[in-house]
């Protein structure tokens, strides 16, 4: 796992009216404070890619689709420094496999896809809300050469 960032599996709780999901706590072990929170989709075959934050840190869960999040550590003084890693997130009201929350800490770049379905959609819960006069968002090209990351085949595009 790449050095900092961190999953927590999510409970569905079903009855009969349907389920409930909690993502983040502000007693959760990892909570930092509170931006703003907001939804984002990706179509399968594009992929939502790549950027980073200098300052940071996001919380995904995915709650339509399911999502292929991959993450790349280009920080220089980190023990997992150059390391690729990908983690699928499922949605609810899945319990088999579980929902995961996925925190994402500043500088370790990331971006998404859609592996099942037509659309994944996530919901982020940053650390702080966005700044539109000047935003906390640096980008690599989806098929940058810089990040030793591949793509599913079906992936034929990004942004």
């Amino acid at each position: 796992m790449i050095h900092e960032v961190q999953v927590k599996p999510l409970k569905v709780l079903p009855d009969d009216r349907g389920f409930l999901m909690e993502m983040l706590r502000a007693d959760d072990p990892f909570f930092e404070r509170f931006g703003q929170v907001y939804i984002t989709g990706c179509r399968r075959g594009v992929a939502k890619a790549w950027h980073y934050h200098r300052k940071q840190t996001d919380h995904f869960v995915c709650v339509g689709g399911t999502a292929l999040v991959a993450l790349y550590d280009g920080r220089v003084d980190s023990p997992t420094r150059g390391m690729v890693q990908d983690v699928t997130l499922h949605s609810p009201p899945s319990q088999d496999p579980v929902p995961l929350l996925l925190k994402i800490p500043p500088l370790v770049v990331h971006g998404f896809t859609a592996i099942e379905g037509e659309e994944a959609r996530i919901i982020n819960i940053p650390t702080f809300p966005y700044h539109y006069a000047d935003p906390d968002e640096y980008r690599y090209p989806w098929n940058s050469p810089e990040i030793p990351y591949r793509w599913p085949s079906e992936v034929v595009r990004g942004g």
